[in-house]
């Protein structure tokens, strides 16, 4: 079988991590090879990484440090784990990519998109998923979620402005691609949102 790219992305609370579990385990029960990562992170050195950039005490972080740091992850998690995965005919399912340096460091932090596309084009080596599931859902209930569950991390500390962008740079994106993003609504019930998750799939997949 031909190795396939997947990623899932959308703001904070959207419910992106069970769905892309719910995904993992449906296609692993059809007997298809699979492998759950995220970013940042997926390896060691992503990992490390990721928990600079989630530290709630890195307040003192700039904007283009943030881009950066991302950046390096996701060099790293490509070159280790994710192009040898596809290259082996496994469909990577991915929690976070590229799609969320374009609205987190470009919409909400507004930093040059013509710099946030050079360095990706430099980490990924112009690698694009062959298809993005974007779980769209209003910030103020993904922030509800996100802040009912956990300790809350640098980026769920922001106001909710700053999540209002995000979801207007993953919209933005959505229009711009819409052949790769594929919208799915959020506020559904779990159920509801794995079947429409799973004929997506299933229709790249054919």
């Amino acid at each position: 079988m031909k190795g396939r790219f997947i990623t899932f992305e959308g703001i904070e609370g959207c419910g992106k991590t069970t769905q892309i579990r719910l995904l993992d385990e449906n296609l692993r029960s059809k007997g298809l090879a699979t492998v759950l990562t995220r970013e940042p992170g997926g390896t060691e050195i992503g990992d490390k990484i990721r928990g600079i950039l989630l530290d709630p005490e890195n307040k003192k972080m700039c904007s283009v440090a943030e881009l950066l740091l991302y950046g390096a992850a996701r060099a790293q998690h490509l070159e280790e784990l994710v192009k040898p995965s596809i290259a082996e005919g496994k469909i990577v399912l991915c929690d976070r990519y590229s799609d969320s340096t374009t609205a987190y460091q470009g919409a909400a932090r507004k930093l040059s998109p013509k710099f946030i596309k050079g360095l990706d084009s430099l980490a990924t080596g112009g690698l694009k998923p062959d298809l993005t599931i974007l779980l769209d859902i209003d910030p103020n209930e993904g922030l509800k979620r996100a802040r009912s569950r956990r300790s809350l991390d640098r980026f769920e500390r922001e106001e909710v402005s700053f999540h209002e962008r995000v979801r207007k740079g993953y919209l933005q994106i959505s229009r711009e691609e819409p052949l790769r993003v594929k919208v799915v609504d959020g506020l559904r019930p779990t159920d509801e949102i794995r079947a429409d998750i799973t004929n997506i799939v299933e229709k790249l997949l054919r």
